[in-house]
């Protein structure tokens, strides 16, 4: 290729991106609703779950919550496989703790999608101090409804500078 085609194609290219940028626009804000959509539908389910441990309703975040196919792993814990394997912790920990919900960084593709969060624990002992967890929450939509695939998280917040 020579170089004045080379550089007559580029010229061509660069002519038309304005033309391609208006192209993209209608793409780009429907790709901004369904972002604005998900993140609705996906905070109606944290209020969920924040408001089920606030009540030690395990059986309501594990059944409203999560899918029944869910998998969830953290640091220090185990792989859970399933509702019936999730159900024995959520019972453990709603009666230990609150929790509130921090979205960081959220995508949506389709029928799924995932969010990165801080998950604040709020122990209810009176003794321990409250502690924070990286979250990465997976999501698919199911019947119409974004139920919890899996979740993984480790500790420490997005705010920590380390």
């Amino acid at each position: 290729m020579s170089m004045e085609l080379s550089r007559r194609g580029m010229v061509g290219i660069l002519a038309g991106a304005p033309a391609l940028a208006a192209l993209a626009t209608p793409a780009a804000a429907a790709d901004d609703v369904a972002l604005a959509a998900f993140k609705k539908a996906i905070r109606a389910q944290y209020d969920l779950k924040e408001k089920a441990f606030a009540q030690h309703d395990a059986e309501t975040i594990v059944n409203k919550f999560y899918a029944a196919d869910v998998v969830a792993t953290g640091e220090d814990e185990g792989v859970s496989i399933g509702r019936s394997q999730l159900l024995p912790l959520y019972q453990k920990v709603v009666a230990e703790a609150n929790v509130r919900v921090e979205s960081f960084y959220t995508y949506v593709n389709g029928n799924a999608g995932w969010d990165w969060t801080d998950f604040h624990v709020l122990p209810t002992n009176g003794k321990d101090k409250p502690f924070i967890f990286r979250c990465l929450f997976l999501w698919a939509k199911e019947n119409d409804q974004w139920m919890c695939k899996g979740d993984m998280y480790f500790k420490g917040s997005f705010t920590d500078k380390t």
